[in-house]
């Protein structure tokens, strides 16, 4: 049995940016191993959040349950709440739990912002929105890692910008090896860059 995905949501949560990865994780299509993964919502609680695009999201699990030994990976997405104090501190601590213990996280836009701050950026490749906003967090000292790409696979950690979802997931199922390495080739080409010829790739999958 494979061990869930679990998904951070909060209040403020970046509608756009994990959509790719929780649904071609979930859906199992293409899949090296049959079946998908089960994606877990975790919040800072277990009351409802709003995201950015006024959804309402009812976690699954509060934060303080949540043990790296049960999880496949913490995806954590980014939320203005990231910018505005430390109310998503915790979570920022949670992922530096997974790392120590070997688990993957994957964080994109306000996210990175978190990590930063926490210090795990300072020793690993990583990217973001733009070097200058990681700058801008309060004890970083991670710039030599910095990557200006798409999406940066660093060990453990998945990172990449706002605008790069499909990047981010890209760096997601590569992290967990979830497609075949022409198979993964082919679903970003036809996500990001509606290349046509990448159907047959995927339809022979």
């Amino acid at each position: 049995m494979k061990k869930p995905v679990h998904l951070a949501v909060y209040d403020t949560l970046a509608d756009w940016e994990t959509g790719h990865a929780t649904a071609h994780l979930r859906n199992g299509r293409f899949h090296r191993e049959p079946g998908g993964y089960e994606i877990v919502t975790v919040g800072p609680s277990t009351e409802p959040i709003t995201t950015m695009g006024g959804q309402r999201v009812l976690p699954d699990l509060a934060l303080d349950a949540l043990t790296p030994a049960g999880s496949a990976m913490l995806i954590l997405p980014g939320a203005g709440l990231w910018d505005t104090g430390d109310d998503l501190a915790p979570f920022a601590r949670k992922a530096r739990e997974f790392l120590d213990a070997g688990v993957p996280v994957a964080a994109i836009c306000g996210a990175t912002a978190g990590l930063a701050r926490e210090g795990l950026l300072d020793d690993r490749d990583h990217t973001s929105a733009v070097v200058q906003y990681l700058e801008a967090q309060a004890g970083y000292a991670g710039a030599e890692r910095y990557l200006d790409e798409d999406a940066v696979l660093g060990g453990d950690l998945v990172t990449a910008g706002p605008t790069e979802p499909v990047a981010f997931a890209r760096e997601i199922f590569r992290r967990l090896d979830v497609y075949r390495p022409e198979v993964l080739d082919a679903w970003f080409r036809l996500f990001a860059r509606s290349d046509a010829s990448a159907y047959e790739v995927l339809m022979s999958a």
